[in-house]
């Protein structure tokens, strides 16, 4: 089932007064919540975080490259925050990465063709996964792209061939768009939850109290079919020797001790990338670089900063 109504704008005082609340809408018609907040001529920053996310829980991340004199500008992906649902209820599903890559790259051209460059992308975990793919079949084109966390693999202690198989096991038993677990409620669920993404209880407070607000926004678990593409599409991603030939510059920022996503993975295809800045962070940070405790996320923004200073000036 595919639900995609016009996206709900909300008008909560936490989004900045002239940021622009919009609707994009891709080739085939659905309809993606935008967000597009003007800069001061440093250039044009697009920033996409990963599964189940939604824009207000960048909006303090988009705020610093605001500060930082970006134009910056953000979109909830096809089937999460306000950009309808691809399966019943609240399951998070997908048939194909392949449909988010195609969004990305309308959208990129698009954006493109609004305003004057650098044009750069930040993204986080699924988005960073989309992001690179986009970069690798030639899809987008920005001036420098930094991909926090990426989805380079999933975190699976029977190793991605293993756990891959099983997944397609299990997702043959039923509808694939069944959630793959449920969604856990309870505190204790609650807290392994928060270890897993962030050490900053405020930060990981900020999404349910959005969530509270405008109950729409929030997805669940992924579905089944969500979990064989996610260990199918990043396999396919890992093994293409077009990596290689990458000539944008990417800087990749990675959570060594990541409970989501496969750290090793991300190493390694940072190691093949010709144009690479591999920053990497310890125990100190869990999955959501971007939304650490303080002493992490500075740094990670210390070192965005930089990147696209040397690697994407202001013209």
């Amino acid at each position: 089932m595919t639900v995609n109504p016009v996206p709900t704008i909300p008008t909560l005082q936490d989004w900045p007064a002239d940021a622009v609340r919009g609707v994009w809408r891709a080739p085939d018609g659905w309809a993606h919540r935008r967000y597009d907040r003007p800069g001061d001529g440093r250039g044009r920053l697009l920033l996409q975080a990963g599964r189940a996310d939604m824009i207000e829980k960048y909006l303090e991340t988009l705020a610093h490259f605001h500060d930082r004199g970006w134009a910056t500008t953000a979109f909830d992906w096809r089937g999460q925050g306000g950009s309808g649902r691809l399966a019943e209820g609240d399951v998070g599903h997908l048939d194909d990465f392949a449909t988010l890559v195609a969004d990305l790259a309308a959208f990129w051209r698009d954006w493109k063709a609004d305003g004057e460059g650098p044009h750069v992308l930040v993204c986080h975990s699924m988005g960073a996964f989309v992001a690179l793919r986009a970069v690798v079949e030639r899809a987008i084109d920005p001036d420098a792209v930094v991909l926090a966390a990426p989805m380079l693999g999933l975190r699976n202690p029977l190793g991605a061939w293993i756990g891959g198989g099983l997944a397609r096991r299990l997702a043959a038993r039923g509808d694939v768009r069944r959630a793959a677990w449920a969604h856990g409620v309870t505190p204790r669920a609650i807290r392994n939850r928060q270890r897993r993404l962030t050490h900053d209880p405020a930060r990981f407070a900020d999404e349910q109290a959005w969530f509270d607000r405008e109950p729409t926004l929030r997805l669940g678990p992924p579905s089944w079919g969500w979990i064989v593409q996610a260990f199918a599409a990043t396999a396919a991603l890992r093994d293409d020797a077009r990596i290689a030939t990458v000539t944008t510059p990417v800087q990749m920022l990675v959570a060594d001790t990541d409970q989501l996503v496969d750290a090793r993975a991300a190493l390694r295809v940072a190691s093949r990338l010709p144009d690479v800045d591999l920053v990497r962070f310890g125990r100190e940070s869990a999955h959501e670089i971007l939304r650490e405790a303080d002493p992490v996320r500075q740094r990670a923004l210390a070192a965005i900063d930089g990147f696209l200073d040397a690697r994407a000036p202001r013209r």
